[in-house]
């Protein structure tokens, strides 16, 4: 899990309680698409924490939650199954009576 915090300070803090705590956690650099000055991009923690502790620690620094990983590793999810594919006509329908 992710969460994402504005100030350095504050997503500093939650790595220093989250590693007190006994979790991994490390801190990274967000780079948002767009942004172009170094100094606005949003410090990232990463952690093995449940999600539930994060929430809190999100909620007392004012930050948000990443639930979703954007980094998956490609050895312990399955492949997607491919979509059915789609019944299409064979010609095109006529709309007037010839």
């Amino acid at each position: 899990m992710r969460a994402i915090f504005f100030d350095e300070d504050d997503a500093r803090a939650v790595v220093a309680r989250l590693r007190a705590d006994g979790f991994e956690a490390r801190l990274e650099r967000e780079r948002l698409a767009g942004e172009d000055d170094d100094e606005d991009h949003p410090w990232a923690v990463l952690s093995d924490a449940p999600g539930f502790m994060l929430e809190v620690l999100v909620d007392t620094h004012d930050g948000w939650l990443d639930e979703e990983d954007a980094r998956p590793d490609l050895g312990t999810e399955a492949a997607p199954v491919p979509p059915a594919p789609v019944d299409l006509p064979d010609a095109p329908r006529r709309l007037k009576r010839a």
